[in-house]
């Protein structure tokens, strides 16, 4: 059972980046997965949630209009689609399961998840 990130890198202020999360030894079609973020000296944060099995998302203030979540449940894959990066947005980006909902107030708790990607490198800058 685990999950895997890729899809990180560096990109200019503007740009877009797609990142994905690849999971093995359960199905997405029954748990919910979140993508987190930490940015250096900075605690971790939820940034987006999505549940195949009953088709809700929910995105952070912080990347509302700009991030997209996605799945592909014959690749048992979540992927993030970043637009009009911001350097803000630099972080080591990490999936995660175990949450039961992507409605649930603890959707950004990190209590809430007992399985993490190794995480990938997300850079925006000039």
């Amino acid at each position: 059972v685990q999950l895997v990130e890729s899809g990180g890198g560096l990109v200019q202020p503007g740009g877009s980046l797609r990142l994905s999360c690849a999971a093995s030894g359960f199905s997405l079609d029954y748990n919910p997965i979140s993508w987190f973020r930490q940015a250096p000296g900075k605690e971790r944060e939820g940034v987006s949630c999505i549940f195949s099995g009953d088709g809700s998302t929910s995105y952070a203030d912080s990347v509302k209009g700009r991030f997209t979540i996605s799945t592909d449940n014959a690749k048992n894959t979540v992927y993030l689609q970043m637009n009009s990066l911001k350097p803000e947005d630099t972080a080591v980006y990490y999936c995660a399961a175990g949450v039961s909902s992507c409605n649930s107030e603890y959707v950004q708790s990190l209590y809430e998840y007992n399985l993490w990607g190794q995480g990938t490198q997300v850079t925006v800058s000039s």
